[in-house]
């Protein structure tokens, strides 16, 4: 198993979302844009997650050329990743952003299932590889919230350009994938989605990734407005990576020991107590911390339990249209309706914003407790474990 070569991906690919999550915003507030157009432009790379990885995942099973297919993305998004330096209008920034997103967001997903293929069968050692982008991430958020404090956020899309190179090059030391015939069936996607399972755990995890769109946005403005520095923000957000990472790690202890539907209740519980505790109680250092490290468990647990569950229910040749569908409705469409709203409510105050993610992530666990009721989650990864 080419084990650094895959972690170099996910190394370089969350060092991306390292610059973007918590500078993004200020980058955009640096170029005076308002708070509604900083969450449309934030929007933005979500809503493309909506169509873009179905598409993209869609070619890579039918062709069975799946690593060319993330290539693609990954040079495209290199490319027009370039149009970010020449601009500060809103309508080409967003066509910009709109681009290299589509590209982008071809990425992620056709990794995720040639790391599933690689660990043939192993999928518990999944989190062992996943973790380096999660490494990636805290280093970004560290050092370019030090590096901010000294230098202008304007130097942002250059180091944002920088890794998106890096994302091309570990892509391009990967084996080639032996040559097959394609299996795909469109008929096999179609006869997973008629399980409501699926739908009902899709609307879960949505409503989760909705909750989570005003801290992805705003998180950094808001922690600025209370007079934190840009190095201690960058700490704030390396905290709740190495909850993450943590997390990561003993992720395959905890599958073994509580079944599924127990890790999707307690992840859905304590996601929402971290919004009222970041909403209402951020000037709290020790809730403030407190808050970062549920992160191990809003984002970790959130994503290593969608990833397990969707290569459980959509099985082998389907599998890039699975994880492209995770991604397109949960991701883009939770994330991208986060953002928006977030940045509407934040017009009136930023409690208002962080109670829509809490109101999000209790509807998301109503559901969550009724399928369970019902006997849907049961064995989310084969079999019930407690």
């Amino acid at each position: 198993m080419p084990y650094w070569r895959l972690s170099s991906v996910y190394f370089f690919y969350f060092a991306v979302v390292g610059a973007i999550s918590p500078f993004w915003g200020l980058y955009l507030e640096s170029l005076e844009f308002s708070p509604a157009d900083i969450g449309l432009l934030s929007a933005i790379p979500m809503v493309t997650k909506i169509a873009a990885p179905n598409i993209w995942g869609f070619l890579a099973d039918y062709s069975g050329r799946r690593l060319l297919v993330a290539q693609l993305g990954a040079i495209g998004a290199c490319v027009f990743f370039v149009g970010v330096f020449f601009t500060r209008d809103l309508f080409w920034l967003a066509l910009y952003l709109t681009v290299f997103s589509f590209f982008w967001n071809a990425i992620l997903a056709q990794f995720e299932v040639i790391t599933l293929g690689h660990l043939r069968g192993h999928t518990e050692q999944y989190s062992r590889i996943r973790v380096w982008g999660s490494i990636g991430f805290m280093v970004a958020v560290v050092g370019l919230g030090v590096m901010f404090d000294y230098v202008s956020i304007a130097h942002l899309p250059s180091v944002i350009f920088v890794c998106l190179i890096g994302i091309y090059l570990s892509s391009l030391a990967l084996p080639a994938e032996p040559e097959r015939l394609s299996e795909y069936s469109q008929k096999d996607f179609f006869n997973v989605l008629r399980a409501p399972v699926i739908w009902w755990f899709f609307a879960v995890v949505t409503l989760l990734h909705i909750s989570h769109g005003v801290y992805y946005t705003f998180y950094s403005i808001y922690l600025s407005s209370l007079e934190y520095s840009r190095s201690f923000i960058g700490v704030m957000w390396a905290i709740g990576v190495v909850a993450e990472i943590v997390l990561f790690i003993k992720m395959p202890f905890l599958m073994r020991v509580f079944s599924f539907q127990q890790l999707l209740l307690f992840t859905l519980a304590i996601t929402g107590l971290r919004w009222l505790l970041i909403g209402w109680l951020a000037d709290n250092l020790v809730v403030l911390l407190l808050a970062q490290l549920i992160h191990a468990f809003s984002f970790g647990a959130a994503h290593a339990l969608a990833i397990e569950f969707v290569r459980q229910h959509f099985g082998k040749v389907a599998q890039g249209q699975g994880q492209a569908l995770y991604s397109a409705i949960c991701f883009g469409g939770g994330n991208a309706l986060g953002a928006y709203f977030s940045g509407i409510f934040w017009q009136s105050s930023p409690q208002q914003a962080f109670l829509l993610s809490f109101v999000s992530t209790l509807l998301g666990l109503a559901i969550a407790v009724y399928i369970g009721y019902r006997g849907k989650l049961d064995g989310g990864w084969g079999a019930s474990k407690a």
